[in-house]
């Protein structure tokens, strides 16, 4: 007997990096040449001692840690929030304009149950992050596809000329996954205004913010005092303090807004983990410092995979920046075979840009991601060396 499957579940593609995985079955590494992983954007190390020694004393000696807390999370972490955000962006956001959620995939799909269903459409510039279409996909919700164009840049103009009566929101990450890149404080103003003026929602993930290259706010939204209704950002704490596996993010919308959250966020999780929420509280009290050594470090890889590529023939960096590097290869080979054939003749596992595109679009053949964050300047070396010698 088989159980019912929804259609759209059924229609929603696997977890590209799950996918991707797979790939690894069978190959084995030789010493000399062990596995490069470029797949995923995630911090390979712990966080630092003084984060898990506080998490370590709040689960030894703080029995609230261990119950359930409020559904939008801890009021210390969403003050602290409030306030740090409000100076970083010249606004003023309020305690009550804050939710902490189980990471930010989960802050995504809270939101956009509360703007989107069946039938409605939502804009995602391409190459787009995979995780946001899902969702989409899984809630009966038309992912309208704008193409970001060779710079990875979208167009705010472009986005107006794709709008319909069905659209609801505007979806956009900077520093951007998959394409590393910083979007100009101009391209997110201009789509501001244009989901203001259209009465829609603006859905600003900033989950790298912490290691865009540029100095100050990288925008001045929170400066306009007509952002709630419009304005939905979401953060996560999972890079900045290499809390992936607490899952920690946030909302920060209008306080009516996070009510309507609210219900879903109950529904699916009751509240947020109480550690994790703890450690991100602590590490936004102690490790601006730090923060800023990561995010050098993160620059400075950055920096090599630039240099390196601006060497490989036929090869184009499209993006570079925060954890990714997107790029277009001069094989004739199809990205998914591509990226299968670098797993087992070059050590290298990275995601196809079919992976990031919608089905059918003949660019995503041609363009490969590689979050380079995962290795240091002496393996991002040796990844150069590597597909320099690559031959189909």
């Amino acid at each position: 007997m088989t159980l019912p499957l929804t259609a759209t579940i059924a229609a929603t593609e696997a977890p590209p990096v799950m996918e991707a995985r797979r790939w690894l079955e069978g190959v084995t590494f030789p010493p000399g040449r062990p596995l490069i992983n470029v797949s995923q954007a995630a911090p390979m190390d712990a966080p630092p001692e003084g984060l898990r020694k506080a998490i370590a004393e709040a689960a030894l000696n703080d029995p609230a840690a261990h119950l359930y807390g409020p559904v939008l999370g801890l009021p210390a972490l969403r003050a602290e929030i409030a306030a740090q955000w409000s100076a970083a962006y010249g606004g003023a956001i309020a305690e009550g304009e804050v939710a902490i959620t189980q990471g930010c995939n989960q802050a995504f799909c809270a939101v956009m149950a509360t703007i989107a269903g069946a039938g409605d459409e939502v804009l995602l510039p391409t190459p787009w992050y995979f995780n946001h279409k899902m969702w989409l996909d899984m809630a009966g919700v038309r992912a309208v596809p704008l193409p970001a164009g060779a710079g990875l840049i979208p167009d705010a103009a472009a986005a107006a000329a794709l709008l319909t009566e069905r659209t609801r929101a505007i979806v956009l990450v900077t520093p951007n996954n998959p394409g590393g890149v910083e979007y100009p404080a101009a391209t997110v103003r201009a789509f501001y205004d244009l989901a203001r003026d259209r009465g829609l929602a603006l859905i600003l993930d900033e989950t790298y913010r912490d290691f865009d290259a540029r100095s100050g706010a990288p925008h001045d939204l929170f400066g306009d005092p007509g952002w709630r209704g419009t304005l939905v950002h979401l953060y996560s704490f999972s890079k900045a303090f290499r809390l992936t596996g607490h899952r920690v993010g946030a909302i920060v919308a209008d306080a009516a807004r996070l009510a309507e959250a609210e219900k879903f966020l109950d529904t699916v999780a009751i509240c947020p983990g109480q550690l994790g929420q703890i450690a991100a509280l602590w590490g936004m009290r102690n490790l601006a410092q730090w923060v800023a050594g990561e995010r050098a470090e993160i620059l400075a890889r950055r920096a090599a995979l630039e240099k390196g590529f601006a060497t490989l023939p036929g090869w184009r960096l499209m993006g570079c920046g925060a954890f990714f590097a997107y790029a277009e290869h001069p094989f004739d080979l199809p990205s998914p075979e591509l990226a299968r054939r670098l797993v087992r003749d070059a050590g290298i596992l990275l995601l196809p840009g079919t992976m990031f595109r919608p089905a059918g679009d003949p660019a995503g053949a041609r363009e490969v991601r590689i979050a380079f964050a995962n290795i240091g300047v002496a393996t991002i070396g040796e990844l150069v060396r590597r597909l320099a010698a690559f031959r189909p």
